[in-house]
């Protein structure tokens, strides 16, 4: 087979995913400088890293509804065009109340982004493929954030941190340009796409699983049929326990390595570097990881809660060791483990998607779990927030998410089981 077009795509998924991340981080490694100069405090600063989330949630239902209807290429072209523009935005504010309704605004744009993602790896990838191709091109999202430690704070050390935001949003408009030359919503549409590539990809397409050595075939049942249903639920608790944990390390670790650590912004923009290395790390192991599984024993739901369960769990017990070092060493080995294992699960979570629901019903069913999962945004800056400015500081924050991983780990084994996911699909049981 000629160039499998398909990774070209992936490329370009990881891209996004870098750019998303790279802009989201931001506010949180410039926090010491916005936070003199607009004169808020922590708690304010909490309540905005979650307002991204207020929009960002709705979105992801929406944006993924849309990706079903209308194609992810025009989605996901016109959420990175609105994502650009709100980040420039951000250059311009001069107070609290401005500074909130430009991340509200922001989390709008990006909520589609993570269901229009796995809508294309869904559409471009067989199932063989699914995790690996989930772990390559959201690896793109934790080395955005290790990125942003370095760029974004040395651009605002040297230019002021007004100068960062508008410097992303110019390289966001780059990639909507490429994105939409390069890609197409179905393989089929590609003139660059062998009927080779096709046809391998429309061979393995359509998710099975196997219960009594039966397969479940693929109904086409409502939407409501697959959002109220436990397997789908049981994912979206593990998928909010992870963002939990994701979300607290996105908001606050540059805070906790200036605050806690006593790093200034230069050595804390190096330093807050490795635990996202860690996590890109975490991406691409955990994809392989789970499919590597899947081939050798032939079961997809193994592999795959397999993978979220051990990436919870290490992640969970490395967070709470956290909450009892003090010095900056031992602290920061662990948030590099926690955030390896904890990035493992992600990809998991969405291939796990994949294979409960048919292809026609996971843009919906996507960004429903999107939504539910990404609460976590809404709660876990805001608490974190709150625990620092009048609680019992960083060590609680750190014991809370260790217990949330726990919670996410528990659920996900109880509800999704292979004759749930069978009858939930149509097949005898």
């Amino acid at each position: 087979m000629r160039f499998q077009y398909r990774w070209a795509v992936a490329a370009l998924l990881f891209f996004a995913g870098m750019l998303n991340y790279l802009d989201r981080a931001a506010l949180s490694i410039v926090a010491p400088l916005v936070k003199a100069e607009l004169h808020i405090n922590d708690a304010q600063l909490g309540i905005l890293f979650s307002s991204f989330f207020i929009g960002y949630c709705v979105f992801c239902f929406v944006g993924g509804w849309a990706a079903d209807k209308y194609g992810p290429r025009k989605v996901f072209a016109l959420a990175a065009g609105f994502w650009s523009v709100f980040c420039g935005a951000t250059a311009f504010v001069g107070s609290f109340a401005s500074l909130m309704v430009a991340r509200v605004a922001f989390g709008v744009a990006e909520g589609p982004m993570g269901t229009t993602t796995n809508k294309s790896i869904s559409n471009w990838f067989p199932r063989s493929e699914a995790g690996r191709a989930v772990g390559l091109t959201n690896a793109g999202q934790p080395l955005g954030a290790a990125i942003a430690a370095p760029i974004v704070g040395l651009v605002a050390l040297r230019f002021g941190w007004r100068i960062s935001f508008i410097a992303i949003a110019i390289m966001g408009f780059a990639w909507i340009a490429v994105w939409w030359r390069c890609f197409r919503d179905h393989p089929k549409d590609h003139p660059a796409v062998s009927r080779q590539e096709v046809a391998h990809i429309l061979a393995d397409r359509q998710a099975s699983v196997q219960v009594d050595g039966e397969t479940a075939a693929s109904n086409a049942g409502g939407v409501m049929h697959y959002l109220v249903s436990l397997p789908v639920l049981g994912v979206a608790v593990a998928f909010f326990a992870f963002n939990y944990v994701l979300y607290f390390f996105l908001s606050w670790l540059p805070s906790y390595f200036t605050d806690y650590q006593h790093l200034d912004i230069k050595h804390m923009s190096i330093v807050g570097i490795l635990p996202w290395l860690a996590a890109t790390a975490g991406f691409v192991l955990g994809g392989m990881l789970s499919d590597g599984l899947y081939k050798k024993t032939g079961d997809v739901l193994f592999a795959r809660k397999t993978v979220i369960m051990l990436g919870l769990g290490v992640a969970a017990l490395s967070v709470l060791l956290v909450s009892r070092v003090s010095s900056l060493v031992p602290a920061v080995t662990l948030i590099a483990i926690a955030s390896l294992f904890a990035f493992m699960t992600p990809q998991a979570c969405w291939s796990l998607l994949q294979d409960i629901v048919p292809s026609e019903r996971i843009g919906a069913t996507g960004g429903f779990v999107h939504l539910l999962a990404n609460l976590a945004g809404v709660l876990s800056p805001s608490i974190t927030g709150f625990l620092i400015q009048y609680g019992a500081g960083y060590s609680s924050a750190f014991v809370l998410a260790s217990a949330l991983g726990c919670v996410g780990m528990i659920v996900l084994w109880l509800c999704v089981r292979q004759t749930q996911v069978a009858r939930l699909r149509g097949a005898p049981v």
